[in-house]
């Protein structure tokens, strides 16, 4: 069951026209990632204490319809894949009121250790968050 995360869209979101800017969706990605993280309990600043980072290494994202200051949108966010090294989050953003999908899109990452900034196997830095991930764990059909 994918993390849902529910915000209000602000005006500085949005453009002159009233209608969020396209950048602002891949800041609500990334929202929800960080909502996702806190709500298996293991959030992101306590990732960053042990050293690890969660490296951006690719987004795309499908804009399919506007969304306007004032609305309400939710934010599905997925784990859809999950390496020793890598992952790949996907996500869904909704209308909240009339459910319209407004854009779909997905990130990816890679595990990195701060200390060496190079890549690092999550399964064996900190297995503890592997496990909660591989929990979480919704493959593509």
């Amino acid at each position: 069951m994918p993390y849902v995360y529910t915000r209000k869209v602000q005006f500085y979101e949005t453009d002159a026209m009233g209608v969020v800017h396209h950048s602002n969706y891949i800041r609500w990605f990334e929202e929800a990632r960080v909502g996702f993280m806190e709500d298996m309990g293991f959030g992101y600043d306590r990732l960053n204490d042990l050293g690890v980072d969660i490296a951006v290494t690719g987004v795309n994202c499908e804009y399919l319809s506007m969304t306007r200051f004032g609305q309400t949108v939710t934010v599905r966010a997925r784990l859809a894949v999950l390496s020793h090294a890598r992952m790949t989050v996907r996500y869904a953003v909704s209308d909240a009121a009339s459910g319209a999908l407004r854009v779909t899109g997905e990130t990816r990452h890679g595990f990195l250790s701060r200390e060496a900034n190079r890549p690092v196997a999550l399964k064996k830095a900190v297995p503890e968050l592997y496990a909660l991930f591989a929990g979480k764990l919704e493959p593509d059909e």
